[in-house]
């Protein structure tokens, strides 16, 4: 006996058909479990990068002014296509409102909408809204968040230590206005440090180890809390990375734990060293 498969949170926000043509398009588009779903995913993945490499290229003048027709040509074949991947999200879920309004929905229009709108923008002389449309293109790269599961895993993890982060945040703050304040005091303003926010400024460049070098501390108490604060910035950097780190080290242990789902039936509950289907026999 089958087990019934977990509703999707993704299936009841959009609402998946239940059966004809529209629940195999949504199998197909929003279902990345089946071998059709993979290769769905994995050729949009490979369109969306051909894609922002054609706007790359473009930005070149030498590579534009030489195969601008086929990069041209080539930027409305990804227009066309991503168009009928929106289209096609809309007419196969029950609530294509909701999809619309969704994250994902708003950068997939907005990764084909500036091509339609720059037919309407007149004459050279705005040609700086004519690029300011083309950049807006770039946003199509956003949509390989949602045909990677580590992005899904990266953002679990960077939500869940959203409180440590801030904390350490707010300490890394506290320092730098404590210190950068000391510096204005020591430095002042002959030595370019005219005001705490400029201080602070330096601070910041400082302990993030970029040093500008547009404010150079002068003085021998300056300098050794220059030092103090180069050598602290190299600690706090492996902070944030341990937290993060320890979060998607807890989120893999989790993921481990739950149960299969065969790719060829569908069926769930398969224990996690299962190397077969117990239901079809396909090679999980």
């Amino acid at each position: 006996m089958n087990t019934p498969r977990p509703i999707d949170p993704l299936q009841q926000r959009l609402g998946k058909p239940a059966d004809g043509w529209r629940a195999q398009l949504y199998a197909i588009i929003f279902e990345s479990d089946t071998p059709k779903g993979r290769a769905f995913d994995l050729t949009l993945i490979g369109a969306i990068l051909l894609s922002v490499l054609v706007i790359v290229l473009t930005s070149v003048q030498s590579i534009a002014s030489e195969y601008g027709a086929w990069l041209h040509g080539a930027e409305w074949f990804f227009t066309v296509l991503f168009t009928i991947e929106y289209i096609g999200r809309c007419l196969c879920v029950q609530r294509p409102v909701v999809y619309a309004r969704s994250f994902f929905g708003i950068i997939d229009l907005m990764s084909i909408l500036p091509s339609y709108l720059s037919l309407f923008v007149p004459g050279a002389h705005v040609i700086m809204g004519v690029r300011i449309l083309r950049l807006l293109r770039i946003f199509r790269i956003l949509k390989l968040v949602l045909y990677i599961q580590e992005y899904s895993m990266l953002g679990d993890a960077l939500l869940a230590s959203r409180r440590k982060i801030f904390v350490f945040l707010s300490v890394v703050f506290l320092i730098v206005f404590l210190l950068g304040t000391v510096m204005y005091v020591v430095e002042g303003p002959e030595h370019g440090y005219t005001s705490i926010p400029t201080a602070v400024y330096w601070a910041i460049s400082t302990m993030t180890t970029v040093g500008f070098g547009d404010l150079v501390p002068k003085t021998d108490i300056g300098r050794a809390i220059a030092s103090f604060m180069m050598l602290l910035g190299w600690g706090i950097l492996a902070v944030p990375t341990g937290i993060i780190s320890s979060e998607i080290t807890h989120q893999r242990g989790q993921r481990a734990l739950l149960p299969r789902i065969c790719p060829s039936c569908l069926s769930p509950g398969h224990e996690p060293g299962a190397r077969y289907c117990k239901d079809c026999g396909a090679q999980l």
